[in-house]
């Protein structure tokens, strides 16, 4: 499944490259070229409705990804000094984000993916701009020890980080990350969330290409995620893709097929018991 950062990265490079982009990733070309994804992806079989659906899932994760760099700003300036990246893929925050001293992010994801990444992080000489410390553990594993042993502190605030993530678990392994992360959260704790919207699988996964990111969609939003999240000691708010898209200033211009409400972009703030 890591193949897929890579194509995130392809996303995220293309966004780079525009004059008016919502943000920069200098790393992602260099992601997504060691990934065969630059300058452009294998032919694939197109359709006007297939085009319509990879346009989207683009849009969604530029969209997102803007809209976590801002919670993960606003969390700094709050005075979180600890990040955690679950499944960090191709994320290059630690490298393109200005950090105030004595922050430690931690990238989580599996070796292959870290692995890879490290390659093209060597070929380009990157250096991050805060203490960046990777764990290879698998999310289905006891993922919070390897955190523990990596250096984190759960008795500090954390900025947790899931993007593009809850949507390729299941139920009782979304429920069973939320927990984890809620056991290592010290009152102030942020988190940022994207959930699949309701009939997501429905509009993208029904048929889509096996081996494709849509195709392995399994897990869409609860009908009230503010609801749920307070179920997990979380005090969440909830944003659609258009209407952060419209305050960024790239307006979806199609009408909404469904009530788009409540939306899949989530900022929470751990609650003080």
């Amino acid at each position: 499944m890591w193949a897929t950062a890579v194509g995130v990265a392809r996303v995220r490079a293309l966004e780079t490259e525009r004059e008016n982009a919502l943000f920069r990733d200098p790393l992602a070309r260099a992601f997504a070229a060691a990934g065969g994804l630059w300058p452009s992806s294998p032919p694939l079989p197109d359709d006007e409705a297939a085009r319509r659906r990879r346009q989207a899932v683009s849009f969604s994760v530029v969209i997102r990804t803007r809209f976590l760099d801002d919670l993960l700003r606003q969390a700094s300036a709050s005075g979180v000094r600890q990040v955690v990246l679950l499944g960090a893929g191709m994320d290059s925050r630690a490298f393109r984000t200005d950090w105030p001293e004595g922050t430690r992010l931690f990238e989580v994801d599996t070796a292959a993916p870290l692995d890879f990444k490290a390659s093209v992080l060597r070929q380009e000489r990157a250096v991050a701009r805060c203490e960046r410390v990777t764990v290879a553990v698998d999310l289905r594993a006891d993922w919070p020890a390897a955190l523990a042993a990596a250096g984190h502190d759960p008795d500090a605030p954390t900025a947790w980080i899931a993007e593009g993530l809850l949507i390729y678990l299941l139920e009782d392994a979304v429920e069973l990350l939320l927990a984890r992360i809620g056991a290592l959260s010290a009152a102030g704790s942020r988190m940022g969330l994207t959930l699949g919207s309701q009939g997501v699988i429905e509009r993208f996964g029904a048929d889509a290409a096996p081996g494709s990111a849509a195709s392995m969609w399994v897990s869409e939003m609860p009908d009230d995620p503010v609801a749920w999240l307070a179920g997990h000691g979380w005090e969440a708010d909830c944003h659609t893709l258009r209407e952060r898209a419209a305050a960024y200033g790239r307006p979806i211009s199609t009408p909404p097929q469904r009530e788009e409400r409540p939306g899949g972009l989530i900022s929470a703030v751990r609650r003080v018991d």
